[in-house]
């Protein structure tokens, strides 16, 4: 058997694949809309990919499961679990399976046992595997999606938080907590490959350990030590991070089935002249994704900076909206990987990128970085008003007395007053930089952040709230 893990670092989503060497055939778990280096990695080792199998239905990356069978012709195995609702729509015209609880499929001497583990979403499934080929009789590992973590367990409350589905939190919990019984039924030898790693939002605490075992996830994850219901439901529901806006977006996408990718070329901007034009079309995000640092000395009109990093699809996935084009400024080294990270969460319409040598022609704004002493002589100003753009968590962990708690992520459409000069902070100065520039874009004349945030308030005598 051959067998290799693959992490996109900006969602921290893990895929699998899996090959038996005797047959050449092998398979993708949970693959990523970019899969192009899978497939490359597939053929070095005499593989061919034959088969692709989503957990569930992602609700923070778009699958490439259907790119997979509409361009190379692979089979599908998708859940067959679950209601109406979470059934998969765009089965038709393409080679699939649709699985049940107890299910079995085999890729070459590797069989696959399908488990229905509902909790995180209804239809979810994992995949025990067993190398046959290998002489094995027992399972070797499960697959577990968003089910099992290292050292956590999936979120059941994404669709009451993005969907406004009342009391599906609590459903979803009790049913993890019934999933997790059987999990912990499974030989404490029993490798746990999940689909995420920390960093990831389908959780509150996962581990950045790439794989575990059922034993030392019973002896070590939180979840499974609690043995009452209701003691479990009540400690899976508290304190989730905020649940991003744009994982409604990605459940729907998945369900009915993602755009199948075409190869295209994207316009480069080279001249101010142009940039004005485009961005003077209806429905236009400017985006920069230029250090904080460079993009502070100067702002194009109406541009928000996120930039190029880690944490560029989470916050794209928060502040941008998808109906809107992209117009993008960045150096033409970083095109090809900003377009995939965009593409990964969905954003397709990525009307322009702009070179940033340009810029040097354009009437720019900025925002101003203020020390914290200056921060909190500011704040005594009747004419100001302090905004911190952490989550809740932060928030309710100790605040500034005059703060107003506006997340970063929906900052976008916040009501604000409008004769104020604004003072903006976060906990070490990284988010309210993200936070300036979405202000400015809204047009607000005086915009100021706090140099090194709330953590560096704190280590003052000044006033907190705690």
């Amino acid at each position: 058997m051959y067998f290799k893990s693959f992490t996109d670092p900006n969602l921290a989503q893990n895929s699998y694949l899996i090959g038996c060497q005797r047959t050449g055939e092998a398979i993708i778990i949970d693959p990523p809309r970019s899969f192009d280096h899978i497939i490359e990695d597939a053929e070095i080792e005499g593989l061919r990919i034959t088969t692709a199998a989503d957990t569930h239905i992602h609700a923070d990356y778009v699958s490439g499961a259907r790119q997979l069978a509409v361009e190379h012709g692979v089979k599908l195995y998708l859940s067959d679990e679950g209601d109406e609702e979470w059934k998969y729509g765009y089965t038709d015209g393409i080679d699939v399976d649709l699985v049940k609880d107890q299910s079995t499929f085999s890729i070459g001497n590797i069989d696959f046992e399908v488990w229905h583990t509902p909790g995180h979403t209804p239809e979810s499934v994992s995949f025990i595997l067993t190398d046959r080929g290998g002489g094995a009789t027992k399972p070797m590992g499960i697959f577990s999606g968003d089910f099992v973590f290292v050292g956590d367990v999936g979120r059941p409350d994404l669709l009451e938080a993005v969907a406004g589905k009342e009391g599906t939190a609590t459903s979803g919990a009790r049913d993890m907590y019934r999933s997790l019984k059987r999990f912990s039924e499974l030989e404490d030898h029993v490798i746990v490959w999940p689909g995420h790693g920390a960093g990831s939002a389908c959780g509150k605490s996962l581990g950045s350990v790439p794989i575990s075992t059922v034993g030392y996830e019973k002896q070590f994850n939180w979840a499974l030590q609690i043995d009452d219901e209701e003691d479990f439901v009540k400690e899976l529901l508290h304190e989730q991070p905020e649940a991003p806006v744009y994982f409604a977006e990605m459940k729907r996408i998945n369900k009915v089935g993602p755009t199948v990718l075409q190869k295209q070329t994207i316009e480069l901007i080279k001249t101010i002249d142009e940039l004005n034009r485009v961005v003077s079309e209806e429905k236009v995000l400017v985006i920069d994704t230029r250090p904080a640092k460079t993009a502070e000395a100067g702002l194009y009109t109406k541009s928000v900076n996120i930039p190029l990093n880690k944490s560029f699809a989470n916050w794209m996935g928060w502040i941008a909206k998808y109906d809107e084009n992209l117009v993008v400024i960045a150096d033409e080294e970083h095109h090809e990987e900003i377009k995939t990270t965009l593409q990964s969460i969905g954003l397709d319409r990525i009307r322009a990128f702009v070179n940033p040598a340009i810029l040097a022609d354009a009437e720019l704004h900025t925002y101003e970085t203020i020390t914290v002493d200056e921060f909190n002589d500011e704040m005594k100003n009747d004419n100001t008003f302090v905004i911190d753009v952490r989550n809740d968590i932060e928030w309710k962990n100790g605040h500034l007395p005059n703060a107003n708690h506006l997340f970063l992520g929906k900052l976008r459409n916040t009501e604000i007053p409008l004769d104020k000069e604004l003072l903006v902070h976060c906990q070490s100065g990284v988010r309210s930089a993200i936070a300036s520039s979405i202000l400015k874009a809204r047009g607000f004349k005086t915009v100021k952040q706090m140099a090194g945030g709330y953590a560096k308030y704190e280590q003052t005598a000044y006033e907190t709230i705690r």
